[in-house]
């Protein structure tokens, strides 16, 4: 193997051959300055290779690396000791299409909103290097560089400082269950994929390579120690296929609990998983892995059909009377029973000990939106009542809560699946395949925007003069209040999951016609999605309402698709 130095114009500098270090190693000692561009080639091959763990693709993922200096930056942030995650608000954004801009420094421009909205933490999609100028995230192969469109790896650096300043904490969306389809260099410098196994999106990651392992461990160090990131989220788990002694999970929480104990901060790590199985967020010393929390789709679930009364999918188990109460109080539906969906029983039961904040919920998510076939919000369908009621929902959730941008003003644009594959025919492949997938699911294929045209990605850009805008403006009020009284009343970010009690007052056969009482301590949420006036068998000081109720005679009656907050 060789590493060869370029020019910036591509130009050959020199050459140096690299020896082998055993292990699959091989070694040079060779200072390269700040910028410095470079690249390797691979036994007769004249091709240049990115470096596997390159910080810095400046041309893109196709063209050499440039050395980079994660040392050379003044940060501020000395003082800053990290936010845990218990009583935390976590805010989601894809910064491509968060601001007009769509870097890293038009979205600094905007933590002032955050943190008056009430935000702890705010987490990044996928920014690590992938092909073409536009992308989700989810198809990044260069796993250790930023993107160059965003800004590059000091712009991150910046950015984290920035946040810091704020008082919020970074969490950065990590993918290491697959890569993506172009620029994928990587399986030519050892056995990183598994020979004959594949997972959605590719061939899996072959975790049973001690150095495969630590290519990933390594990486989620980097973004927690030199990039000084708060926590990962680890993207869809359930696709890491690892039968080793010890599962890579739980070797990586051993890993950052170190590295939390040095920093003198905590560090969060959150799976995204769909098997509903509490081993994740369990202690170690239960037989868990030790994950700070996972995302609880289930949650979600309950919810969106609460709200929306969609039933198609895996949405179907979710109109069940009790399905709002079982992911109140215990955190999964599906915890043992059998999912329609699946066509097999699913989940284990989360035990009472696990504090409800491991569960990380949420009424709406990049996924759950850009993964329907216009990219649609609740704001394109619900009325302006039931998005209040979502809020409601959302905010006095036993979990710990999380909003996709613009979710707290009701954005009308769309969210939609887009894609910049330079390739042609992967780019068409992409459309055809997606187009294919929803006609399957039943959806109209003309709703289906094509990922690769530009279009595409510039109507799920945030529209932020919609704040001007009275509706817009109303319930983005309502959000800041709703934060505003989670921290005052310690009953809403109370951890004990049974503690949490649901009443189902008003039962009928569409599910997004019912009403249902939930008590969090001396605090009633009252929830009214029916189309006519529901009275609550209890009194008392009136918190919030998202339409006045009334008070007489020990009942609280709440005007239809509305909600209360009553303390007893």
């Amino acid at each position: 193997m060789r590493l060869r130095r370029v020019r910036d114009d591509g130009t050959t500098l020199d050459e140096h051959e690299l020896t082998a270090a055993g292990s699959g190693h091989w070694r040079l000692d060779l200072a390269l300055r700040d910028g410095e561009r470079y690249g390797f080639l691979i036994g007769d091959d004249d091709r240049l290779r990115p470096d596997p763990r390159s910080r810095r693709q400046p041309d893109g993922v196709h063209a050499a690396s440039a050395a980079f200096d994660e040392a050379d930056f003044a940060w501020t942030d000395e003082g800053w000791t990290g936010r845990q995650l218990a009583g935390g608000l976590i805010y989601e954004l894809h910064l491509g299409t968060f601001t007009p801009g769509g870097t890293l420094d038009s979205a600094v421009e905007r933590l002032e909103h955050l943190v008056d909205l009430g935000v702890t933490h705010v987490e990044l999609l996928p920014v690590n290097a992938f092909n073409g100028p536009r992308n989700w995230g989810y198809d990044g192969v260069l796993w250790y560089a930023v993107h160059e469109g965003y800004g590059g790896p000091r712009a991150y650096q910046r950015f984290v400082d920035a946040a810091h300043a704020h008082g919020l904490a970074v969490i950065q969306d990590v993918v290491y269950n697959h890569l993506g389809p172009s620029g994928n260099y990587l399986p030519e410098f050892g056995p990183y994929l598994r020979s004959g196994s594949s997972n959605a999106w590719g061939d899996a990651i072959d975790l049973e390579e001690h150095e495969v392992r630590e290519y990933i461990i390594e990486n989620a160090l980097m973004w927690l120690r030199d990039r000084h990131v708060d926590g990962l989220r680890l993207d869809a788990v359930h696709a890491l296929h690892d039968e080793s002694r010890t599962h890579i999970l739980k070797e990586l929480a051993e890993r950052v609990d170190a590295l939390s104990a040095h920093e003198g901060r905590p560090l969060t790590l959150i799976a995204e998983s769909d098997l509903n199985d509490p081993t994740l967020i369990l202690p170690r010393e239960a037989g868990g892995y030790g994950l700070s929390g996972q995302w609880s789709d289930d949650w979600h679930h309950a919810v969106h059909v609460a709200l929306t009364g969609e039933v198609s999918g895996y949405y179907a188990d979710f109109a069940d009377a009790e399905a709002l109460e079982k992911v109140t109080s215990g955190g999964f539906f599906h915890d043992g029973t059998f999912s329609s969906f699946r066509d097999h029983v699913h989940g284990s039961p989360i035990p009472h000990e696990v504090p409800a904040w491991r569960l990380v919920t949420f009424a709406q998510d990049h996924d759950q939106i850009g993964n329907r076939a216009a990219g649609d919000r609740l704001s394109a369908t619900l009325s302006e009542g039931r998005l209040a009621v979502a809020a409601v929902l959302t905010l006095t959730a036993p979990g710990t809560p999380m909003l996709f941008m613009g979710e707290e003003w009701g954005a009308s644009t769309p969210w939609q699946f887009f894609t910049s594959h330079p390739e042609p025919e992967l780019g068409r492949a992409t459309a055809e395949g997606r187009t294919a997938e929803f006609a399957r699911m039943g959806w109209d294929a003309r709703l289906v925007p094509d990922p690769q045209d530009p279009g595409t990605f510039e109507r799920s850009r945030l529209d932020w003069d919609e704040l001007e805008e009275p509706r817009h403006a109303r319930l983005l009020g309502l959000y800041r209040r709703l934060v505003r009284l989670r921290r005052e009343h310690p009953e809403l970010t109370d951890p004990r999951l049974h503690r949490a009690s649901v009443e189902l007052i008003v039962a009928n056969e569409e599910p997004q016609r019912r009403a249902w009482r939930i008590d969090r301590g001396a605090i009633s949420v009252l929830i009214n999605l029916t189309a006519d006036a529901v009275a609550f068998d209890l009194d008392g000081e009136v918190l919030l309402a998202t339409e006045e109720p009334v008070t007489a005679g020990g009942r609280t009656t709440v005007p239809p698709e509305a909600a209360a907050i009553v303390r007893r």
